[in-house]
């Protein structure tokens, strides 16, 4: 993937609401059951999870970072190569901790899903997948990232006998950028990343996309995306 790298998202895990927690111990805090803490109030030592991928119950205990993970349900590498990349570096970190966006489970299931997205992959509980699939698509539109025709169907195909699913609503209401002091590395240390043809083109329309000589532009090209494939067939600008 293009110019992806994890750090390009800013920590692992800030305090992104700067209430002297980290992200991840806010998240199984407010997730799990018969939550006790260390003693410094935030990491959660343990606690019971009813994880909505697997339908299993974690009994999860600090330390054991093999239980759970905090997954992207809009994932990190699928955020980058569908308009993440064009965006500051405030923007990547606000993304990569928005609760809106995240969910713990099984840290195997997690793995498994990587970066896929809903037309590559989905929970194996499947009476989660209208909610799942919902909260993709609340992520996307909160932070205007783009999806493939293969992942539009994969969408539409999983909601469409959900009965009128509504997107998942943000009681969080995250702001779309930090406002802690960080940079992103790779724009001192890595030339890769600050030359141009590092980062992946985005193209406002067809005419763009003509005049730079990249038409047709298919999935998987840089620079595809939906809205410029209006018929749908993975081949846009034809």
């Amino acid at each position: 993937m293009t110019g992806y790298d994890r750090d390009r998202f800013g920590p692992a895990w800030l305090d992104a609401d700067r209430n002297g927690c980290d992200t991840r111990n806010d998240i199984l805090g407010e997730r799990l059951r018969a939550v006790t803490l260390e003693s410094n109030g935030c990491v959660v030592a343990t606690g019971s999870y009813d994880d909505p991928y697997t339908g299993s119950t974690i009994d999860y205990w600090q330390g054991h970072g093999s239980l759970i993970d905090i997954d992207h349900i809009v994932a990190l590498g699928n955020a980058w190569a569908t308009g993440g990349f064009g965006w500051p570096i405030k923007k990547r970190a606000a993304f990569a901790n928005d609760p809106l966006n995240l969910l713990p489970t099984d840290a195997g299931a997690n793995r498994q899903k990587g970066d896929g997205d809903a037309a590559t992959w989905l929970p194996a509980n499947k009476p989660y997948r209208c909610e799942y699939v919902s909260r993709q698509v609340a992520v996307k539109a909160k932070y205007d990232l783009w999806v493939t025709s293969a992942e539009q169907a994969a969408i539409q195909r999983v909601l469409t006998p959900c009965g009128g699913q509504a997107l998942t609503p943000d009681p969080w209401g995250a702001p779309t950028e930090v406002d802690h002091n960080i940079s992103d590395p790779f724009d001192a240390t890595n030339d890769a990343a600050t030359d141009a043809s590092a980062v992946p083109p985005t193209y406002g329309s067809c005419d763009e996309a003509r005049a730079a000589g990249a038409t047709p532009v298919r999935i998987g090209d840089p620079g595809y995306g939906t809205h410029l494939d209006g018929d749908g067939d993975g081949t846009a600008c034809e």
